[in-house]
């Protein structure tokens, strides 16, 4: 019997939802909650039982258990089949391995939840499918092997007591998993059946379940499900012992949130602060602090510095700089103000927190549940506690030399290190504290005399949070359901959305987007455009920092057609952020310091772009050869040395001499609040007797078209991986089907849905071709179509192409013949009850009808047209729709195969690119011949489409 135990759990002042903590017979604790307005369920179990508990020799094994527990079950025998009925019912699963725990979620449309709230009962483990899924783990592995966040990760590990579980490798390969515990005479498999049940456990296990069924009836569907899981009694493992001797933070509840203050101002980037003295220098681009690696019983906390090249010159001054400005935290004391002014902007944020999807929510609610008391599972760390100086300070006190572990990343060091990291072959050298010291101590007494303060009271924190109730408009509610064209000028043109109660939230959404001709002309036009951004940033980032951490967040970057600035958060002081924008662009001038930095940091992003994921290069690859308005990252490095503060000087006075800006407002701001808005703008660029912008012409705006494949081709384009030590390949096998059409866009998206999670079952789990394996739709600029998308070792990537095809005739031949009336009713159904999911939050809406506006098709009630569409659908009209646009060899089949050959596969490539195609198949081997080439589909933004301009 489920007992409900009543707790006073905090909750934010404005969420609606119920929640009852309930513990079950067999000590499984609960937390419940009701939402009658979801529209999808969800559900996460997380148990105590994470990486550190690996047995020796099976590193791995926690996580490999974390694979297999969604694969099959007494209920759902068929390997895959839990998962391929969430996917069919609108859900989702996943999970993840920590140190000390592991979680389990999933979501699925709400009047499901019943089906499929039987996660890891009673699991099946074959044999076949431990040896598949092995290899998964390997592969998954196998993509992580040159990521430096990964690496450095381990490396922090290697680097710590061999003693203590923090020291071991917990990804898993297939070593690991097999090849040594073969050596050893271990059957995997019979090691995993005996980890789950020695390890797994009721009283260990925490269950978050999310429905829009009322707390009772939710207690007796829990009850129901999972009063059988065996409670053996076991206590979690204890991991005492420190991984690094003195060179740790202890830390408990209490420590873990003095941690905010600290990495408040630490982290902190306004006037006086560390990282403001590090930019001024031209040491430092980024910096970050808090809470790194850790557990219950240790934690590190991080600070960490992306550096310039010449930042990488003063590395020790960098670090004086640090312990500068710690001595000044530890000498200054703990402040009350600050601390007051950080607990109210906190408690800001929780209470008006925007709404996340469930599936987001339950994972990490539940997680919270292993470290907090039922009261705080919600709030958990993210208000600082009763104000205590004393703990806030004894942390602070531990931030010495002595305990600190720096580790300074370079390509500078290649050749000069002396180890090799096992598991990733990271290679670097150590110096020991004992011996530096007193080198420490030199170097902050060298270091610069730079200014170092404490951080002055936030202006941005808002006060007033009255929700608007739109009463003077004088359009009807119905005509605010979607977006209004509230203003239009030779200028601007003005939509305006305001919240009409769906959120009842104090946030404003505004997004201004400059159409400028002079901004993409050429690959030099396009890099300048994407600096003027960036130093754009970096000017306000010393003013507006405050307003991010007071909960308004901007963005402002390079898009195809010019610029745009996106500003968020409480509508209160929203306003003022934006201006302090607008007059920043206005009065733009090149700071030749900054623009050196910033121009480094640009030409290192566009050169370690080599080093990203085969499957990213491959998708870059894919919109290059897609988009007529694209240029190449070799030409833009080829002109990015050339370019100094002088062209760039010259270059923007150009760009904003001519433009016209689409703005969107939405939320909480009345039209005259959202005109004011636009007519400010107006001035600041249009206005006075020496404008700095003028109209631009009809013919002068920018627009993006998508190159038109053509019917009955199936065009390849082979390409080296960039990084030739990358042994992964990938493969984009992208089918173009239509421009936006309301019937053929729910016939897409109805295909996708079908084949999704037979597409994974076949190709990743079964076929064993990559860990990164998935089939979705792709929408560019209006452009519909379908996309695989795999990541893999196993075979280069014109097998993977066949095997893709292989699956598409299976699919015609198996799932056509099963895919009977009352199937597709039922997936019609599910997608129709997906299309309907209410936006969660104003950012999730304002997102939703921007893009609308951004591709020129304004169909703000494109839900409701798909879904009619979708009501409308007959069985032969799918399957003709497969055989007119998918099917393999249908005249009217538009297929592109972006193929990227990695390490392993290179003389897979030399074959690739010398061998002659057969028809219908034709290798492209210049991708700007190819587009020049090739019609293009009209922009809805041109006068024909949807939109006039």
């Amino acid at each position: 019997m489920a007992v409900g135990i009543e707790v006073d759990i905090t909750k934010a002042r404005t969420d609606k939802r119920e929640y009852r903590r309930v513990v079950l017979s067999n000590s499984l604790e609960v937390l419940l909650i009701s939402d009658a307005d979801t529209d999808k369920a969800a559900a996460s179990m997380n148990v105590d039982v994470g990486s550190f508990c690996d047995p020796d020799g099976l590193e791995g094994l926690a996580h490999f258990l974390e694979h297999m527990l969604f694969y099959a079950s007494e209920k759902y025998p068929s390997e895959g089949s839990y998962m391929k009925f969430i996917a069919e019912h609108g859900g989702s699963t996943n999970a993840y391995t920590a140190s000390e725990q592991t979680n389990f979620y999933f979501d699925v449309n709400a009047d499901c939840f019943e089906e499929v709230l039987s996660f890891f009962i009673k699991p099946l483990m074959s044999s076949d499918a431990t040896l598949r899924e092995i290899k998964a783990v390997d592969s998954e592995n196998q993509k992580n092997l040159l990521s430096d966040p990964w690496r450095m990760r381990q490396l922090e590990k290697h680097l710590s007591l061999k003693d203590h579980p923090f020291h071991k490798f917990s990804t898993g390969n297939w070593n690991t998993l097999d090849v040594i515990p073969k050596t050893k005479g271990l059957d995997t498999r019979q090691e995993l059946l005996e980890f789950y049940k020695d390890k797994y456990s009721a009283n260990l296990m925490h269950l978050v379940a999310y429905g829009r069924e009322s707390l009772d009836d939710l207690q007796r569907l829990v009850e129901k499900k999972f009063k059988d899981v065996t409670n053996t009694g076991r206590s979690a493992v204890q991991f005492p012992g420190q991984p690094c001797t003195s060179e740790h933070l202890q830390h408990s509840l209490l420590q873990r949130r003095a941690h905010k203050y600290l990495s408040h101002l630490i982290g902190h980037e306004g006037s006086g602060s560390l990282f403001f003295a590090l930019k001024k220098l031209g040491w430092a681009v980024s910096l970050s602090a808090g809470e790194g690696q850790g557990c219950y019983d240790f934690s590190f906390f991080s600070v960490v510095i992306e550096l310039t090249d010449a930042g990488h010159d003063h590395v020790e001054d960098i670090v004086g700089l640090l312990f500068k400005y710690i001595s000044l935290l530890q000498n200054s004391g703990v402040k009350k103000s600050i601390f007051d002014e950080l607990a109210n902007i906190c408690e800001t944020k929780f209470h008006y927190q925007d709404k996340v999807p469930p599936i987001n929510y339950v994972a990490h609610v539940a997680s919270n549940m292993q470290l907090y008391p039922p009261e705080d599972w919600l709030v958990a760390s993210s208000i600082p506690s009763k104000y205590v100086p004393s703990t806030i300070q004894m942390v602070l006190d531990c931030l010495m030399p002595e305990n600190v572990r720096i580790f300074w990343g370079s390509k500078k060091f290649e050749g000069y290190t002396d180890l090799v990291e096992p598991w990733y072959g990271t290679a670097y050298s150590v110096e020991k504290n004992s011996a530096s010291l007193f080198r420490y101590i030199q170097w902050v007494k060298k270091a610069p005399e730079e200014y170092l303060d404490l951080p002055a009271p936030n202006v941005f924190v808002p006060t007033d949070f009255t929700i608007k109730i739109t009463k003077t408009i004088s359009y009807s509610i119905n005509q605010v359901k979607f977006p209004i064209m509230l203003r239009r000028s030779l200028y601007s043109r003005l939509w305006y959305k305001p919240d009409t109660m769906m959120f009842s939230t104090p946030k404003g959404y505004v997004s201004v987007d400059f159409n400028c001709p002079q901004s993409n002309h050429s690959p030099e036009a396009e890099v300048l455009t994407e600096i003027f951004t960036r130093l754009l940033i970096d000017y306000l980032n010393e003013y507006a920092y405050d307003a991010q951490v007071a909960g308004l967040y901007y963005s402002i970057r390079r898009t195809a057609t010019g610029f745009q600035v996106v500003v968020y958060g409480y509508s209160h002081k929203l306003r003022i952020l934006l201006e302090a924008i607008i007059e920043k662009i206005a009065q733009f001038e090149v700071k030749v310091d900054r623009f050196s930095v910033i121009k480094e940091d640009v030409m290192k992003e566009y050169q370690n772009f080599k080093f990203r994921q085969p499957f990213q290069q491959a998708l870059y690859y894919c919109s290059l050869l897609l988009s007529e308005k694209s240029w190449p990252m070799i030409e833009v490095l080829e002109v990015l040395p050339q370019l100094d503060a002088s062209v760039l000087a010259k270059f923007i006075p150009q760009v904003l001499s001519k433009t016209f800006f689409e703005t969107y407002v939405g939320g909480n701001f009345e039209p005259s609040e959202a005109e004011s808005v636009v007519k400010h703008i107006e001035t600041m660029l249009f206005g006075g007797h020496t404008p700095i912008s003028k109209p631009i012409f009809p013919s002068e705006h920018l627009t993006n078209r998508i190159i038109k494949l053509e019917k009955g081709v199936s065009l390849c384009y082979p390409v080296e991986v960039l990084n030739k030590s990358d042994e992964n390949s990938a493969l984009i096998h992208y089918i173009q089907v239509h421009q936006d059409d309301t019937k053929l866009n729910a016939k897409v998206q109805l295909f996708a849905m079908i084949a999704k999670e037979p597409a994974f079952q076949q190709l990743r789990s079964v076929e064993q071709l990559g860990y990164i394996t998935v089939l979705r739709q792709r929408n560019n600029s209006g452009i519909w179509g379908l996309m695989v998308v795999i990541q893999s070792t196993a075979k280069d990537p014109a097998q993977l192409d066949e095997r893709v095809e292989a699956f598409l005739r299976c699919l015609e031949e198996s799932l056509w013949t099963c895919l009977t009336m009352n199937i597709r009713l039922s997936n019609v159904s599910v997608l129709i009850d997906m299309k309907l999911e209410k936006y969660k939050n104003l950012w999730e809406e304002s997102s939703f009808y921007k893009r609308e506006i951004d591709d020129g098709t304004l169909m703000f009630d494109r839900v409701e047209s798909e879904v009619a569409a979708l009501r409308d659908l007959t069985h032969q009209e799918l399957i003709d729709f497969f055989n007119e646009y998918l099917k393999v060899g249908s005249p009217k089949r538009k297929t592109l195969s972006v193929q990227v050959y990695g390490g392993l596969h290179m003389n897979e490539y030399e074959i690739a690119k010398s061998q002659p195609t057969q028809p219908p198949k034709v290798r492209i081997d210049d991708i700007f011949a190819f587009r020049r080439s090739r019609p293009l589909y009209g922009s809805f933004k041109g006068g024909f489409g949807r939109m006039k301009l």
